[in-house]
């Protein structure tokens, strides 16, 4: 037996109790005649004592080559320690060694195993598993935990049953560009990663599974930033006869859960809005309801004056700044030139101050007076003290440009406090959207969500403004899951595939199975995937999910760890069949 207790556990009614630790070295103190060691493993630290009057000498001196990392294990008695330290739960007692043995030497680590260290992103990367000692890291990963195992258990509650799904499939077009696996057994022919087990768990439906959900790996070839991955973890589900209603309840229901379960929040209904308002209103899909705001479209006030750049615009719009109107004009010209930025696109900006005594004070004051101003400050609700904010130009562009603004001016005012938690449904999305480049309608979604009813006629004439029977929940401010009613005849989803241009043949060719599954009696059925990486990182207070995977990818989709992607050997391409033509 290594041990018979964790690092973590013991306190003072273990006094005088003879006990058998084990974990790694933090760091020792040498007093000459007292040695002190802060043993730790994954449930804390305990802190040991060599006494050079009370241990024995070869254990005394040999507790004096412990370094930093070393993997020991001790016996010795639990006693009452002198200084007390109260920001710890063993912090009352310390074990006096008797038995000390080295079960492994180490290297001085490349950065030091503290909640702060010294150590830079590249090079913990490179030693994640050292990082992952660190307890912010260590943490993260037990969070992650804590989060699954509450939704198994919710899922499992309702009846649902977890079931694998393959991980080398068929690639069919989901929206992303696949990872694709070479196949030993079936010359020059590939199978793919899933970006999703949508059309896997389509078929549980049609098996009768009824209720399926599945924590489950997903792939996409993407570009990466600070919340995507390559490879990513999907809470993923679907039920059989649902409509939309019924799946909103049961994942408004275990989001609920795990706000109450993990952070002790208690939530009410959550509000849901038409992807319709929430691009009217706050210009994406997924907004960010902790603080307001809210667009307000000026053209009825701001056309048809003398200011040739609005009268130009198909969109003016602005966002009323609370307790802004104090900003200096060096401040006022720093977010003019943030706009400015190629991340954000825009060309200029126009801003009005709100007077306390009730006057505006505007960058155009020369082509509109206060009652124009005025008009300006109700319809973005902007009161005295604030600060309006206006941009125009291209409805979609300009739109996405402020709604830019409006979150980077929320983080600045400190109005994204992590610790809080506004949730909400956005439905009604559009069933398809046009690629301007192609000219041909994609799928906002995937292939295989159901139209509207009430909108299908609408497919021959006006295909953009058929309606999805689909939804995503957000959580301040990031989309954490989303889905959709299926369609569940083969009639319909044929019908889908011609607007989307397949020909019969390649629809056949991509999703015959599926077609063909359809025939012998489907269920109507939907579902939803929820970003586990996502939701954990945002439920723990951040922005990044990075830290709250064990071993994550940089923004290159290297693993700089086990320097992963990598060639292989001749031996290997020859026996596949590949040959590698870099030019």
């Amino acid at each position: 037996m290594y041990r018979s207790h964790n690092c973590g556990e013991l306190n003072a009614s273990n006094i005088n109790t003879e006990v058998t630790l084990a974990g790694w070295v933090q760091k020792s103190r040498d007093k000459g005649f007292m040695n002190w060691v802060d043993l730790r493993d994954r449930y804390g630290i305990t802190q040991l004592i060599f006494d050079e009057s009370r241990s024995d000498k070869t254990v005394f001196e040999l507790a004096k080559t412990l370094g930093r990392e070393f993997v020991i294990q001790v016996k010795g008695t639990v006693i009452e320690r002198e200084a007390k330290n109260k920001n710890i739960p063993t912090g009352e007692i310390e074990i006096l060694v008797s038995e000390l043995t080295i079960l492994n030497s180490a290297l001085t680590p490349p950065f030091t195993i503290e909640d702060e260290t010294d150590g830079g992103e590249d090079i913990r990367m490179k030693y994640r598993y050292l990082d992952i000692r660190r307890n912010p890291v260590k943490n993260s990963l037990l969070f992650r935990h804590k989060v699954a195992m509450e939704v198994r258990k919710y899922l499992s509650d309702l009846d649902f049953c977890e079931v694998e799904t393959p991980y080398l499939i068929k690639s069919t077009p989901e929206g992303a560009r696949d990872f694709v696996v070479p196949s030993r057994m079936n010359e020059g022919q590939f199978y793919a990663l899933p970006q999703s087990p949508q059309t896997f768990k389509q078929l549980l439906m049609v098996g009768g599974m009824d209720k399926y959900f599945q924590i489950v790996k997903c792939f996409r070839d993407e570009d990466l930033r600070a919340d995507r991955q390559p490879e990513f973890t999907q809470i993923d589900c679907e039920m059989a006869f649902v409509e939309q209603e019924d799946i909103l309840n049961v994942f408004e229901g275990l989001t609920r859960h795990l706000l109450k379960e993990i952070k002790g929040i208690e939530v009410e209904k959550f509000p849901r809005i038409t992807y319709d308002y929430a691009m009217k209103t706050y210009g994406n899909d997924k907004p960010d309801i902790r603080f307001g705001m809210k667009f307000g479209e000026l053209n009825e006030f701001a056309q048809h004056k003398e200011f040739p750049v609005f009268n130009a615009a198909e969109l003016v719009v602005g966002i009323a700044v609370p307790g802004a109107g104090n900003y200096t004009r060096k401040e006022i010209d720093g977010l003019i030139d943030w706009v400015k930025r190629p991340q954000v696109g825009a060309s200029g900006m126009v801003y009005v101050k709100c007077n306390e005594d009730g006057t505006y004070k505007s960058s155009v004051d020369k082509f509109y007076d206060n009652e124009d101003l005025a008009n300006w400050a109700k319809a973005t609700e902007a009161n005295p003290g604030d600060m309006i904010f206006v941009l125009s130009g291209p409805a979609n562009k300009t739109r996405a440009q402020l709604s830019a603004l409006r979150m980077e001016l929320a983080t600045r005012l400190g109005l994204r406090n992590p610790e809080e938690f506004a949730p909400l449904w956005v439905v009604d999305f559009p069933l398809l959207e046009l690629d301007e480049e192609s000219g041909r309608y994609h799928a906002m979604h995937h292939p295989f969500t159901s139209p509207k009813p009430e909108d299908m006629a609408l497919l021959e004439t006006e295909p953009g403004k058929v309606r999805a029977n689909a939804y995503d929940m957000v959580l301040n401010g990031n989309e954490i899951g989303g889905g959709s009613i299926r369609i569940h005849d083969k009639a319909t989803q044929q019908l889908m595939f011609k607007y989307l241009g397949f020909t019969e043949e390649e629809a056949k060719a991509q999703f015959g199975f599926l077609m063909d599954a359809f025939q012998f009696g489907a269920p109507p059925h939907g579902g939803l995937a929820f970003g586990l990486d996502r939701l954990v990182a945002i439920l723990g207070g951040q922005e990044t999910i990075r830290d709250f995977i064990a071993f994550p990818k940089n923004n290159s989709g290297r693993d700089v760890m086990i320097d992963a992607p990598a060639a292989i050997d001749d031996a290997q391409l020859k026996e596949l069949r590949i040959k590698v033509d870099i030019a």
